[in-house]
């Protein structure tokens, strides 16, 4: 059974905290309040549990002969209206909450950001830029919300703009996080924006955000454009009928200037994030595209290029079922201004049975990103379920099993 002792103090210690009367703003002295229907939804219902409802209650009961809450009941019965705290024990919960490993506290966090500052204040430009805002935050009481992100990107902050080497941005990574993959999938963007702040240099309308890191000496690696499908292709005053070539095609970007025009004869073209996924799926009815993450450039301008040549034309996008799958979704549709339509990144797959040992929890960084996204038109219902059921779900498994549905 849910420890609801732990969950009312956390609720009540999370909403004193970001309150106004935490920050010493509030000019209305209004009580820390929650309703146990927050603790257990049915509570107040007539389909609710006794045994939980029951629980509820013994719980704010024992909270309360310790001191840390008040509550009140409706009536004459039982049920519990409202729950209060006691602000003045506010520090002591938190300490008996941070005991169980699962909660920090206020002042935790707050020793964690004067690290941060500690530690890259005056190192960079950027980085200085950024500590001074935690600077700010600190000094009205408030703990900035995204602080654990601002330490990764102070990191990668400190090291580029430092950087005298000439490095792919994969080594990059790897320099600064220890994971190649780390500063694509995770803070190249924030990095970016912190950097052309810093330097006030917007994004122009035909740039990508991330050539600022030419500026550091810092670039994708060559990139290789991989297509499949019934797919024609005119170049060098060539046609080139890709249809011929079951597994698809591979050519180097640089060669995008001698293409003249592409025909896509299937009935959609999909974008798919993953390489092992590009591999398996079929192009029997649909060109398929090698996309790798976020979008580049070249390839920004090969599908404007498709997207001009071909009205009508579907475009769908596969990737990962996680933060970064629906980030990449977001950024590729920003960048090329066409309307791609999500492909098998939805409950249904995260509810199949065939992949449930392939679901893995989330981390603290996906439910800071989920989180980002609950207000999101597109990805609101999905990350809301995701950080309910601490789910994601890596694309291969689905792909691995596209044919079986396909026949279906």
């Amino acid at each position: 059974m849910t420890n609801y002792e732990e969950k009312i103090l956390a609720a009540l210690a999370d909403k004193y905290r970001k309150s106004k009367k935490d920050q010493g703003t509030s000019v209305i002295a209004r009580r820390t309040k929650i309703s146990p229907s927050l603790l257990y939804r049915q509570y107040s219902r007539n389909d609710g549990d006794p045994e939980e409802i029951q629980a509820v209650n013994q719980a704010a009961a024992r909270c309360q002969e310790k001191g840390f809450l008040t509550f009140e009941t409706a009536g004459f019965s039982n049920e519990i209206e409202s729950i209060y705290l006691n602000d003045s024990k506010i520090e002591e919960i938190e300490r008996c909450l941070e005991e169980t490993g699962r909660y920090e506290s206020k002042s935790s966090k707050r020793r964690y950001v004067e690290g941060l500052i500690s530690t890259y204040g005056g190192r960079s430009p950027a980085a200085e830029r950024e500590c001074e805002k935690l600077r700010q935050s600190l000094e009205k009481n408030r703990i900035p919300q995204k602080y654990l992100q601002t330490g990764e990107l102070l990191k990668a902050l400190v090291f580029i703009e430092n950087n005298q080497e000439d490095l792919y941005l994969r080594e990059a990574s790897m320099l600064i996080y220890g994971d190649s993959k780390y500063l694509e999938d995770n803070t190249l963007y924030p990095v970016c924006r912190a950097l052309r702040d810093s330097l006030g240099r917007p994004c122009e309308e035909d740039e990508l955000e991330d050539e600022i890191l030419e500026e550091y000496h810092i670039t994708r690696e060559k990139q290789k454009l991989c297509i499949k499908g019934d797919v024609m292709l005119r170049t060098g005053g060539k046609e080139l009928d890709l249809s011929d070539f079951k597994d698809g095609v591979e050519f180097f970007s640089g060669q995008l200037k001698e293409l003249e025009w592409i025909h896509v004869r299937a009935s959609a073209l999909m974008t798919v994030e993953n390489y092992t996924s590009w591999l398996r799926l079929s192009s029997a009815d649909r060109a398929v595209f090698y996309l790798g993450g976020y979008a580049t450039r070249d390839q920004r301008d090969f599908l404007k290029t498709v997207y001009a040549c071909n009205p009508g034309l579907t475009f769908l996008h596969f990737g990962d079922i996680d933060a970064g799958g629906f980030y990449i979704h977001e950024h590729l549709c920003r960048v090329t201004g066409i309307p791609f339509q999500m492909y098998r990144m939805s409950r249904a797959e995260l509810q199949d049975p065939r992949f449930k040992s392939c679901l893995h929890p989330l981390t603290q960084q996906d439910r800071m990103r989920l989180r980002a996204l609950e207000t999101h038109t597109a990805y609101g219902e999905m990350a809301e379920y995701m950080l309910e059921r601490n789910v994601k779900l890596e694309q291969e498994i689905v792909s691995y099993y596209e044919d079986e549905n396909a026949d279906k």
